[in-house]
């Protein structure tokens, strides 16, 4: 039952940090539930080894600023792959 817990906890999580990335950038992106979590859980995981690395692993946790950022320079990455910029998301609607 604690792994159950552990994984809804960590779902939502990313799902908060991904929103707030996603909301960070101007403009809509067209991207669904699931990889809103995976953004958010990356950035996450990102902004944890950037702690890690410049505290030389003293064990202090990353924070929600830093892992929102890092989620935010992702969602920029995935726009940038699909062919958009900062303010456009390059996706067309018909």
């Amino acid at each position: 039952m604690d792994l159950l817990v552990y994984l809804i906890v960590l779902a939502v999580t990313g799902l908060i940090v991904g929103a707030l990335a996603r909301l960070a950038l101007p403009g809509p992106d067209p991207m669904g539930l699931g990889m809103t979590i995976l953004i958010g859980l990356a950035g996450s995981f990102i902004a944890g080894l950037i702690v890690y690395l410049v505290t030389d692993g003293d064990g202090s946790a990353a924070g929600i600023v830093l892992s929102v950022l890092c989620a935010t320079g992702l969602v920029y990455l995935v726009r940038r792959s699909r062919g958009g910029s900062l303010t456009d998301p390059g996706v067309r609607r018909r």
